[in-house]
């Protein structure tokens, strides 16, 4: 299940977009205060917005480019001026996607569950990972826990990764070291070390302690 954030002022249509994506088993909030959008997104924490282009008080616009400077989650416009040059407009400030009104149920649908996977699945590792009582959210870099969030650097994001979707078992360190130079994320075994000592007292400064477990001369595991 994805949280996904609807910044659309028209309630009817709003209400059947809504419907559409939760059929599909998706989380999905609407936006009440057309003010203060950045506000609501930080409240809900989605891993995907869906933005009009006309709404009260700022356009769509406008807060695309201040969700950019919060996050990098996927932000798909929907808008009936779906001209080149709005489309071009909206790409520019940092939007994923434009989806033209009337809004067609099935390709609305294939366009989110598109960026979810991409984003999540394809290139993240199959969206959030629960461990502890805390959430890796890949897409974001980032770890929530207890409603606050804690960044990562690619390197602590891999490992974690890594670990997690391996959750009960020892991940070596060949293992860890190969899954961080797919990556692009080349590392010596002495920066492993590092990483791996920096991510764990990074978690446990945020009261998640002994997450990850060293087993000597095997490797890590998270239980």
């Amino acid at each position: 299940m994805y949280r996904i954030l609807l910044v659309e002022d028209d309630a009817s249509l709003a209400a059947a977009i809504s419907k559409t994506l939760t059929d599909y088993g998706n989380e999905v909030r609407t936006v009440t205060d057309f003010r203060d959008v950045t506000g609501e997104f930080l409240a809900w924490q989605p891993q995907l917005v869906l933005l009009d282009l006309m709404l009260p008080y700022y356009s769509g616009y406008h807060w695309c480019a201040e969700l950019r400077k919060l996050s990098k989650v996927p932000i798909v416009f929907l808008s009936a001026a779906s001209d080149n040059m709005n489309i071009v407009t909206a790409i520019g400030l940092g939007a994923d996607d434009f989806i033209a009104k009337p809004v067609d149920p099935a390709v609305l649908n294939a366009k989110v569950q598109a960026q979810l996977r991409r984003t999540y699945e394809l290139g993240g590792g199959g969206g959030a990972l629960r461990f502890h009582g805390a959430e890796l959210r890949p897409g974001e870099a980032a770890v929530v826990y207890e409603g606050r969030k804690i960044e990562l650097t690619k390197n602590e994001l891999r490992i974690l990764q890594v670990l997690l979707e391996r959750k009960g078992r020892i991940v070596s360190r060949d293992e860890l070291m190969r899954a961080l130079w797919q990556s692009d994320l080349y590392v010596e075994e002495n920066t492993l070390t590092v990483n791996v000592g920096r991510l764990r007292r990074k978690l446990e400064e945020h009261g998640l302690k002994d997450v990850i477990v060293t087993k000597p001369g095997s490797g890590y595991i998270i239980l």
